[in-house]
C-alpha cells in the first residue's frame, strides 16, 4: 500500500510538504503543489481518513442510530440517511439500539468516539433530559420521529395524527360506522397520536368507538393477527379496521380470511407507513404514506448543515405531512 512517505520520497519533498498538499494548506509554490499531487495520483495514493480524522478532530462520517435496521421502516430510514450522506460526500456509519435506552446511548458514544459531529438519531424511550444533554455535547444531532419544543430546531418529525385522521374520514365517507382499531403496545408516542387523530375524527362525525374495540399488541404481521382474533373472540362487530401499520394491517387480514371474512367486502383495512409489503399483499393494501426515506434524507442534510456551522441559527420546522394512498383493501360499507 502507497504511504505519505513514498508520496514524499518520489516527490522530493518532505512528509509535513505532502501533508499540507493533502489538506491544502498554505506555504507551498504552487509548482511543488502541482507536482506533488502529480505524484499522488501516479502512485494512486489515498490519504488515510482516520489519520485526517486524529488531525483536525472530525470527519466527513455520520452516524445514524435506529432501534432494529432489519425492519422494512427503519430500513427505508437507513436508506434515506445513505442518500443523504452520499449527495454531501459523507459516508455513514450505522448502529441498532435493540429498543434499549442504554444500547441506544452506549450506540451513540461509540459514534461520538469516531468523532461523527453528525447523528441521526431515532430515540424511542430516551426521557427528553437526556436527549437535551446530548444535544448540547453534539452538534449536528438531529432526531427523527420525535419532536421535542426545546430543541425542535433539531427535530424531524411526522404529523401522526393528522394522518390517522384522514384514514378514518376515508372510511367514513365510504360509509363506515363500526370501527375497530389494532394498535401498539410499544410506549413510543406514535401510537396515542394515531389513537388521538382516529377519535378526533370518529367522535366529528359522532361515530362510538367502545374501549372493547381497541386492541394492543406487537407492532408486526403476528401481532396484527393476535389483535384482531382477540375482537373477533370478544364478539367485536366492526366494518372497518384501522391498524397502526402496514405489517399489522396485513396480518389482522390474515385473521379476517381465516375466520371467513372478506377483505374488503366485509371488513375494509387500513395500514399506516406505506411500506413496499403494502404493494405487493393482496388484496394491495389502502395505507397512509410515511414518507420516511424523504424524512431521513432531508435529517441527514440538516444534522451536517448543523455539524458544520454549529453557530448557525435555524428557526425553520420540519414537520412533514402523511397522505392516503388509495389501493384494494377498502370498499363501501356492506350495504351501502
Amino acid at each position: 500500500m502507497v504511504t505519505i512517505k513514498d508520496v514524499a520520497k518520489v516527490a522530493g519533498v518532505s512528509i509535513a510538504t505532502v501533508s499540507r498538499v493533502i489538506h491544502d494548506g498554505g506555504q507551498v509554490g504552487e509548482a511543488c503543489r502541482a507536482r506533488v499531487k502529480k505524484v499522488i495520483a501516479e502512485l494512486g495514493y489515498r490519504p488515510n481518513s482516520n489519520a485526517r480524522a486524529l488531525v483536525s478532530k472530525t470527519t466527513n462520517t455520520l452516524g445514524v442510530v435506529t432501534p432494529k435496521i432489519s425492519m422494512p421502516f427503519f430500513g427505508s430510514l437507513a436508506s434515506g440517511v445513505e442518500k443523504g450522506a452520499r449527495e454531501n460526500n459523507y459516508k455513514c456509519l450505522m448502529s441498532n439500539s435493540l429498543y434499549e435506552t442504554k444500547s441506544e446511548l452506549e450506540a451513540i458514544e461509540s459514534l461520538r468516539d469516531h468523532n461523527c459531529r453528525s447523528i441521526i438519531l431515532h430515540s424511542e424511550y430516551s426521557d427528553e433530559k437526556t436527549l437535551l444533554k446530548l444535544a448540547e455535547e453534539i452538534p449536528g444531532l438531529v432526531l427523527i420521529n420525535r419532536y421535542i419544543p426545546a430543541i425542535s430546531n433539531r427535530c424531524v418529525w411526522l404529523d401522526n395524527q393528522t394522518g390517522a385522521k384522514h384514514a378514518t374520514d376515508y372510511l367514513l365517507k365510504r360509509g363506515h360506522k363500526k370501527f375497530a382499531v389494532i394498535t401498539s403496545i410499544y410506549q413510543n408516542g406514535d401510537p396515542g397520536f394515531r389513537l388521538q387523530g382516529i377519535r378526533e375524527a370518529l367522535k366529528t362525525a359522532n361515530v362510538p368507538l367502545p374501549e372493547a374495540a381497541i386492541e394492543e399488541s406487537t407492532a408486526n404481521l403476528e401481532g396484527g393477527e393476535q389483535a384482531v382474533k382477540a375482537l373477533l373472540a370478544k364478539g367485536v362487530k366492526f366494518t372497518a379496521l384501522l391498524a397502526y401499520n402496514d405489517n399489522m394491517a396485513i396480518g389482522a387480514i390474515h385473521a379476517l380470511f381465516e375466520a371467513g371474512l372478506r377483505v374488503p367486502e366485509d371488513v375494509s383495512v387500513i395500514g399506516f407507513d406505506d411500506l413496499i409489503v403494502s404493494r405487493v399483499c393482496r388484496p394491495r393494501l389502502t395505507t397512509v404514506h410515511y414518507p420516511v426515506e424523504e424524512m431521513a434524507s432531508y435529517a441527514t442534510k440538516l444534522a451536517i448543515e448543523l455539524g458544520e456551522h454549529p453557530d448557525a441559527s435555524h428557526h425553520r420546522t420540519h414537520l412533514f405531512i402523511p397522505h392516503l394512498v388509495e389501493r384494494d383493501s377498502v370498499a363501501d360499507a356492506p350495504g351501502v
